[in-house]
């Protein structure tokens, strides 16, 4: 099924910034969606907002974290829908800070949402996509996955493991399931409002004014990924922006 008009499409993160702007670009092609993501009245609004434009939707609340969580989400796409095609990962957290602050929760909190999110919605769809005969992963990753710097050592290494995972998957998945990685650099999200240091945290704020993208650029790379014919696969894209070093 090339394109994307009439496919079942899961989004894990759909609640806001880069999760939300895939949801509108993929209701816009004529996707069914099913969305998941912790903050319910969020999500129950933009659900409204895509019904509202004839898309056919479903959600609800999802902690990825919380294995039974992206097991619900796939039920409830096939439940709704009759079948799943994509499943994109794109739930993430990053409360960045240096290994010195010891903020041994937030280190677990990374782990537990970047890496074993994925290994969640891996274990939920996976029988799915065999029993069909196809399907198709998308991880939304970041260009921390290839790169580290100071204060984000943890939250790359999470990125990092979520790479390698996904090329495991890949490698894996056989001739009838896709599996594909977007990478975003800055974006223009709410995702600095986690890092709990005040300087760090304004520091990355000034240089998010000054560079970030929006999120419907990094959207519309998912939609190419997914939009491509069965036998094409796009496995790894890069998104940053132009002034990002």
């Amino acid at each position: 099924m090339p394109g994307i008009e009439g496919k079942v499409v899961a989004i894990t993160g759909a609640s806001s910034g880069i999760g939300a702007a895939t949801a509108r670009l993929l209701a816009e092609g004529g996707a069914k969606l099913v969305l998941g993501a912790r903050r319910e009245e969020r999500l129950a609004a933009l659900a409204g907002e895509l019904r509202d434009t004839g898309c056919e939707t479903a959600f609800t609340t999802v902690d990825v974290a919380r294995r039974e969580d992206p097991a619900r989400l796939v039920a409830l796409a096939r439940e709704r829908f009759g079948a799943l095609d994509v499943l994109v990962g794109n739930a993430g957290t990053g409360p960045i800070s240096p290994l010195d602050d010891l903020r041994v929760d937030d280190w677990d909190a990374m782990i537990d949402v970047n890496v074993k999110g994925l290994l969640h919605g891996i274990a939920a769809a996976l029988p799915v996509f065999r029993a069909q005969g196809r399907g198709q992963f998308v991880h939304t990753l970041s260009t921390a996955a290839y790169k580290t710097v100071p204060t984000m050592a943890v939250y790359s290494a999470s990125k990092a493991a979520a790479r390698t995972l996904t090329e495991g998957l890949r490698q894996e998945a056989g001739p009838s399931i896709r599996v594909s990685m977007v990478s975003p650099g800055y974006v223009a999200t709410d995702f600095i409002g986690s890092v709990p240091d005040a300087e760090l945290r304004a520091r990355m704020s000034e240089s998010m004014d000054e560079i970030a993208i929006p999120p419907a650029a990094v959207a519309r790379a998912i939609r190419f990924a997914i939009e491509q014919p069965a036998d094409v696969d796009v496995n790894e894209i890069v998104v940053r922006p132009t002034a990002q070093a």
